[in-house]
């Protein structure tokens, strides 16, 4: 029968926790070594695409470039420039017709206060919403601040933008000019 004794001066020294800790340490970043390989793997296919679609997207804005040019060289010539001017012409009178004009004034009588007219009136139709220009004579500053008051509290105008204020420097003139710019529904 044979005894294992230790005759050493120093007792004998386990291992197993320092390799069982490296295992687990190495395991865990074999781990996390495969999921940041497949999430790189992920992020390059992702740029590749994303390349690809900016390619394409580059291509086809150099393909409508080169056609605008050839628009451009093609509106340039002097037949395109008279339809181009008849084109502006016609588009013109369809947005002059496509405001209502009858409920504008309409909604401009119940507006203006007593001692104010209308001197000129200019609306553009941008975006659906016409934008009108007013140059109106007031008698006096109470009429002018009644008119911008009423403006502000219609519900036909919106949007009120005084441009300017200007006293009258010829006789017989208005004494007061107001100049603002408001928008009026498009129905």
């Amino acid at each position: 029968m044979y005894v294992r004794l230790n005759l050493a001066t120093n007792p004998l020294l386990s291992h197993r926790r320092f390799l069982a800790g490296s295992a687990a340490v190495g395991a865990l970043g074999l781990l996390m070594l495969l999921g940041l390989g497949w999430r790189a793997y992920n992020l390059r296919k992702a740029e590749e695409d994303l390349r690809a679609r900016r390619n394409k997207i580059e291509k086809e804005m150099t393909s409508v470039g080169e056609e605008r040019k050839q628009l451009e060289l093609y509106f340039a010539q002097q037949e395109a420039a008279g339809m181009q001017d008849h084109a502006k012409f016609v588009v013109g009178v369809l947005q002059a017709r496509a405001i209502n004009w009858t409920q504008m004034f309409m909604d401009l009588e119940r507006v203006l206060p007593p001692g104010v007219r209308v001197v000129h009136i200019e609306p553009k139709l941008e975006k659906g919403i016409v934008s009108v220009h007013f140059v109106v004579g007031a008698t006096n500053q109470e009429a002018k601040l009644k008119l911008l008051k009423s403006f502000e509290n219609s519900g036909s105008f919106s949007q009120v933008k005084l441009l300017s204020d200007r006293e009258a420097t010829q006789p017989g003139a208005d004494p007061l000019t107001v100049e603002f710019v408001v928008e009026y529904p498009n129905t």
